[in-house]
């Protein structure tokens, strides 16, 4: 008997950049919704795609270095004649960066369990890229009634979606680390660059996050390690300081890793007798803990934050929204 043939490449990355249209970027970035339906109906371009790992048929990554490229960003017509013909710059770039987008307003949707816990805090960062979610004791935050903390760190607003009360403290952080398979320094200009291009076109007010986000990590330096989030974890953990909570947390990191791995890095967290801090699509979270039905949060796809396996609220994905769900 003949195998049952699965889609065609081609097939699969089309629906990828159209799922990425409907459920990220529609109402979020218009200009990212085009280019993924452009992207989705031109053979071309799927065709140059369907050579490259499947890692990095990206939407995020191939609009990324689009923009570190100077394409056409703005035309959904002119892009995919783009990138076909710089497909040699474009193939290049793609093979060898990846999407750490490094979002931290996602520290305010963080913040409801990292305030939980008692401090000193050790955070410890999975994926962590510049490490700026590693920051949540020196940015500032507004829920809707006022800023809590001080400082001269960005202000994160986000939206409080519930009947509970929002955090009116920030933790005390006596330690941070990073783990990335491909650190990334803001003090280097061409990595920020990089930082910058991720964030999506219309988004200004992210850009400007950024840069405030990265003047702090300048200031004080995260310890960020080049390694794997299981088999590395370990090492770098044992270097957190006595007395200190240890906390590892990611965000939007589990889509970059496969199912047994996602499971071999709860395995190991839990072995680490740390706290586990998730902020993930709530499809990734599936089978590592109970996922909630359904959410009711306005907007792009909310992520779901859980810690130590509990899930505490729906986020969304960078950090503009919070629904707690108790």
């Amino acid at each position: 008997m003949s195998p049952v043939a699965g889609p065609l490449p081609d097939a699969v990355t089309a629906e990828s950049f159209r799922a990425f249209a409907r459920g990220q970027a529609a109402g979020w970035s218009p200009t990212y919704e085009r280019l993924a339906y452009a992207v989705a109906q031109d053979e071309r371009v799927l065709g140059l795609l369907a050579g490259l790992p499947e890692a990095t048929r990206q939407p995020n990554l191939l609009f990324g270095v689009g923009r570190l490229l100077g394409a056409p960003v703005d035309d959904p017509d002119a892009f995919p004649r783009w990138v076909v013909t710089r497909w040699g710059d474009v193939e290049r770039e793609v093979r060898g960066r990846s999407t750490q987008t490094n979002e931290a307003a996602r520290c305010a949707t963080l913040l409801p369990a990292l305030s939980s816990l008692p401090g000193p805090l050790a955070l410890l960062e999975l994926g962590a890229s510049a490490g700026l979610c590693l920051y949540p004791d020196r940015y500032r935050y507004d829920y809707g009634d006022g800023v809590v903390g001080d400082g001269d760190g960005p202000v994160l607003g986000c939206r409080w979606l519930g009947d509970s009360t929002p955090p009116t403290t920030r933790p005390e952080v006596a330690w941070r680390a990073g783990l990335d398979l491909h650190p990334l320094d803001v003090a280097d200009p061409d990595h920020l660059r990089w930082l910058d291009c991720l964030v999506w076109p219309e988004h200004d007010e992210r850009r400007e996050r950024l840069h405030a986000a990265a003047r702090v990590a300048a200031q004080d330096p995260p310890l960020l390690v080049t390694g794997d989030l299981v088999t590395d974890l370990p090492a770098l953990a044992r270097r957190a300081p006595e007395g200190a909570t240890l906390v590892v947390l990611h965000t939007a990191v589990l889509a970059y890793v496969d199912a047994p791995t996602r499971v071999a890095f709860v395995e190991t967290v839990r072995g680490l007798g740390a706290h586990w801090l998730a902020n993930e699509a709530p499809s990734l979270l599936s089978g590592l803990l109970p996922v909630p039905p359904s959410s009711t949060a306005d907007g792009p796809r909310p992520f779901l934050t859980a810690l130590d396996g509990i899930p505490l609220g729906w986020s969304g994905p960078h950090g503009q929204s919070y629904r707690p769900l108790t």
